[in-house]
């Protein structure tokens, strides 16, 4: 199509099924180039297969545009091609990943996104050898060598394939918003890794030397409440409250217990309130903005989780979180307490995390149909949950004698 491109006609641009052309009249070679996303951005070309993006609509102005196409189209007609004017104008032009990442990049993602603490994190620790170089200087050998770094410094693929996930987001809006034609990552090829993941779970004798630690951990801060109370009574200071009248001393024997009972990822467990469990209805009710899947989804309670529970709030006054951190606000960290409950109960290479796994084999082990585990453990992708699937042999042989 052509016309006369006009702010009218830039405002009612529509997208398509198919990206669309529109050719300007007023300038040679100046075109729109509109995608099915919606995305338009201003085009030039001098030659047969020889175009080039100037920039977005909405970035660009259409004067901007314009100028911007009669520079090139000179200087194709003078050098034969605009290589110096593409080269030399586009480097000056273009931003600074720093510069992309926090003027722009940033406030998009805090608005439709979460963890922008972590992802912000993630790209200034992470990428900081290229964070000076502009967009279109980065080139996928640089990102190659930046990863190889990584892995010499002990990170695993996995790792490494997460970091760069979070910078492939940043290069796929700079091409969607016209600041870059594609993106230096195109052809940089994640790492190979184990599909299934790490599955690490609790033996019987684990489980019980965890709980039996548990216990012994009660019981030593109920005597030391005990000897500094009466070392306080001795010098007629104010007594602290007696341990031996709560059923839990603080907050991670219950954590722990409900974890191994329901599955609940730990940022789950931190962002639990009172008023997501209904100890009638027996359940925990995990709301969208608190789960990693953003999807709401119910867990009934199991006998010990629900006594757990109602003991627990009975510590409490019952409102805000189900287990607050310091002034009551949402807890962010147990690694000290829970890595000191680990040694004590003589369990190595296992995280917090490993309790949810914990859950999932116990129920597998136990025949519960892998659909019903994931919506317990609130699985977006069944795949997810196909990990657990060799831990129940007795199906997989069930099946082959139907042949």
């Amino acid at each position: 199509m052509k016309t006369r491109i006009t702010q009218k006609l830039l405002n009612s641009l529509t997208p398509e099924d198919r990206p669309y052309r529109i050719h300007d009249t007023e300038q040679p070679g100046l075109f729109l180039r509109v995608q099915p996303t919606g995305h338009a951005s201003y085009m030039v070309t001098w030659g047969r297969n020889r175009e080039k993006s100037l920039g977005r609509v909405g970035t660009l102005t259409l004067a901007q545009a314009r100028t911007e196409a009669a520079r090139y189209l000179a200087d194709a007609y003078e050098h034969g091609e605009p290589l110096a004017v593409i080269e030399g104008r586009t480097a000056t032009t273009s931003p600074t990943l720093r510069a992309f990442i926090d003027d722009t990049y940033l406030p998009w993602f805090k608005a439709h996104h979460r963890g922008l603490e972590k992802t912000e994190h993630t790209l200034s620790t992470c990428f900081e050898p290229i964070m000076g170089r502009r967009l279109v200087e980065i080139a996928g050998r640089d990102l190659e060598q930046i990863r190889t770094g990584w892995l010499n410094g002990g990170n695993k693929p996995s790792t490494a394939n997460r970091k760069m996930g979070t910078i492939s987001g940043v290069f796929s809006r700079a091409v969607d918003w016209g600041y870059l034609e594609s993106s230096p990552l195109d052809k940089v090829k994640a790492l190979k890794v184990d599909a299934k993941g790490r599955i690490r779970y609790l033996s019987k004798e684990e489980t019980n030397a965890l709980r039996e630690a548990l216990d012994r951990r009660e019981e030593r801060m109920r005597a030391e409440r005990t000897s500094g109370n009466q070392w306080r009574l001795e010098r007629k200071l104010e007594l602290r409250p007696d341990l031996h009248a709560v059923a839990f001393t603080d907050h991670l024997k219950p954590m722990v217990v409900l974890t191994l009972n329901t599955g609940l990822r730990r940022g789950e467990l931190f962002n639990l309130r009172w008023q997501d469990v209904n100890l009638q209805a027996k359940s925990i009710t995990v709301v969208a903005e608190g789960s990693k899947t953003t999807e709401t989804r119910h867990i009934p309670l199991n006998t010990e989780a629900l006594s757990t529970l109602k003991a627990w709030k009975k510590q409490g006054d019952g409102t805000g979180y189900t287990f607050p951190g310091q002034d009551g606000e949402r807890m962010t960290d147990v690694k000290t307490a829970w890595l000191e409950l680990l040694k004590n109960a003589g369990i190595e290479d296992f995280r917090w995390h490993d309790l949810r796994h914990d859950f999932a084999s116990r129920l597998v082990m136990a025949g519960v149909p892998l659909n019903t585990v994931r919506e317990l453990l609130g699985h977006s992708d069944i795949k997810m949950t196909l990990r657990y699937a060799h831990l129940a042999p007795e199906s997989k042989a069930a099946a082959v004698e139907l042949i």
